[in-house]
């Protein structure tokens, strides 16, 4: 047999994974209707012209690209092809590439149905996206992402329910969490502050991956990126500032207060925290002036939510991205949104034992067929309990007891009805509880009556 498999960073799900997935999904979708936002899905594939650009040179990098159907090759001359030049290879290779997020196809979405849409929009999209990334543990190739946008709406109170959805999420899921928030107006402001305001961008990516590299190495990349020995000296106290929110906000206002745009990001982050106090929380809100997600279109507000008792990576992010729409022609239309890491917090709620157990489980009531009048007496019986909302079925074939009760075993079902000839004749079904071996008979309504 030839041997099988699937590409690196991509995972098959059996049916209780998948029960798991759905619960995350559903719990996720409840509280995104519970704030107004109405769900939509665009393609898995789009022109790369929407996605070039969008995220940075590292995330271009990441893009999968697809080939052209038909003779990809033709317009390709020999001279091309012998340069081996894949970047610009690619370029005329391949015209559309699988969506590596789905903020920016949801901003292409907004410009060509902007005629259709009542402002302020507030979608929600559950959907796959595809990173050519170093797979590891936590992070994938292949994963699905839960976002929420409102765009057409420049309040910050946006970002507060953004806020109060992450919270409540999370809440429901039993996960203890720390949302971090800062502002790209403070790292601008910052940027502006050590006489680096060109070299805004290099110092978000770098001092984005504190948490990973350390101080020392975010140290080095700057310098690599151009940053002076007197710039990189007085970024350090800003990196490691401590104390309350309301603390770090006094300090850095102070710092940044000849920088407009600085004092402007401390303003938005005040508002949002001070917000929030007063909608009872049940996790921490933490200002991090190190949090700066290296994707360039944040313009405002960024969030990120670390889980507190599992070593694994963000399980949310997201922020303000006030002119995205501007890349399709259509500028000033304000936006921001979030993003849950679905298939992150599978893993966190898998490693903390968090399902609850009716959400994974599968058929509740196995009817053990005994042969075919049997078995159709049973089908009358199923059906009411369908009826009534029980899932339920009846074994195909009628098979020695021992192969369908170990059916129910490994499908871990709860309850087995029998249906034999006595039964048949009183009109009832012998129930029998798999976890405690009681038995007893009643009526097709009395069974309905005990779920």
């Amino acid at each position: 047999m030839a041997k099988v498999g699937i590409p690196k960073g991509t995972r098959d799900f059996s049916p209780v994974e998948m029960a798991k997935r759905n619960y995350i999904f559903n719990t996720i979708r409840e509280v995104y209707a519970l704030y107004g936002f109405q769900q939509i899905e665009t393609p898995s594939l789009e022109n790369l012209s929407t996605l070039m650009g969008k995220y940075g040179e590292e995330g271009d990098k990441l893009l999968f690209k697809v080939l052209n159907s038909g003779d990809y090759l033709s317009k390709i001359s020999d001279e091309e092809l012998a340069t081996k030049n894949s970047l610009k290879l690619a370029a005329k290779l391949c015209e559309k590439g699988l969506r590596y997020d789905l903020t920016v196809p949801f901003a292409r979405y907004v410009v060509m149905h902007r005629e259709e849409l009542q402002l302020p929009f507030k979608r929600y999209q559950i959907q796959p996206v595809w990173r050519a990334d170093r797979p590891q543990k936590g992070r994938y190739r292949e994963f699905y992402q839960c976002d929420a946008d409102v765009v057409g709406s420049d309040s910050l109170i946006n970002e507060v329910e953004l806020m109060q959805i992450v919270d409540t999420v999370f809440t429901k899921f039993g996960i203890r969490v720390q949302i971090k928030i800062n502002n790209r107006k403070i790292l601008s402001g910052i940027a502006e502050y050590i006489g680096a305001a060109d070299k805004i961008v290099d110092i978000t990516v770098a001092i984005d991956k504190l948490d990973k590299i350390g101080i020392d190495n975010v140290n080095e990349e700057l310098r690599k990126d151009g940053l002076t020995e007197e710039q990189i000296e007085k970024l350090q106290p800003i990196i490691n500032l401590a104390g309350t929110n309301e603390e770090k906000l006094d300090i850095i206002a102070e710092v940044l207060k000849d920088s407009e745009i600085g004092i402007k990001g401390v303003e938005e982050c005040r508002f949002i925290i001070n917000t929030l106090k007063n909608c009872g929380l049940k996790n921490e809100l933490q200002l991090d002036l190190t949090l700066a997600r290296g994707l360039n279109y944040y313009t405002g507000a960024i969030f990120e939510v670390k889980a507190l008792d599992v070593q694994i990576g963000s399980i949310t992010g997201g922020g303000r991205y006030d002119n995205l729409t501007g890349i399709f022609g259509m500028p000033g239309l304000y936006g921001v949104g979030i993003s849950f890491g679905a298939d992150r917090i599978y893993d966190v709620l898998n490693q903390l034992d968090l399902y609850p157990k009716d959400s994974i489980q599968g058929t509740q009531v196995l009817a053990i067929n005994f042969g075919e009048k049997e078995a159709a007496y049973a089908l009358s019986i199923i059906n009411k309990v369908r009826e009534a909302g029980i899932r339920a079925e009846l074994y195909p074939d009628s098979a020695k007891m021992k192969k369908q009760m170990n059916y129910a075993n490994a499908k871990q079902i709860p309850f087995v009805i029998f249906t034999g000839e006595s039964e048949i004749a009183e009109g009832k079904l012998t129930l029998k509880d798999m976890n405690t071996g009681e038995q007893k008979t009643i009526t097709a309504e009395e069974l309905v009556s005990m779920f």
